[in-house]
């Protein structure tokens, strides 16, 4: 276990057992949620190499634009 992850978890323990296991459950899920992802990813590896390859033949086609965050 990592220096910063014990400092955590010491913290942790100072903290009523409601919120302990509030917490405890956000970093669960958390990390289901990237198993998750992996799991999806390593799947799909021809499927993501297709839309990135088609995403970057429009591009450069000049079928793309510049987002502007301004008018999302």
């Amino acid at each position: 276990m990592t220096e910063l992850l014990e400092r955590a978890i010491a913290k942790l323990k100072t903290l009523p057992a409601s919120e302990q296991d509030a917490i405890a459950a956000m970093i669960l899920e958390e990390l289901e949620d990237d198993r998750r992802w992996d799991e999806s990813f390593s799947r799909s590896p021809d499927i993501l190499a297709k839309l990135a390859a088609t995403a970057l033949a429009e591009y450069h086609a000049g079928k793309t634009q510049e987002l502007d965050p301004e008018t999302l």
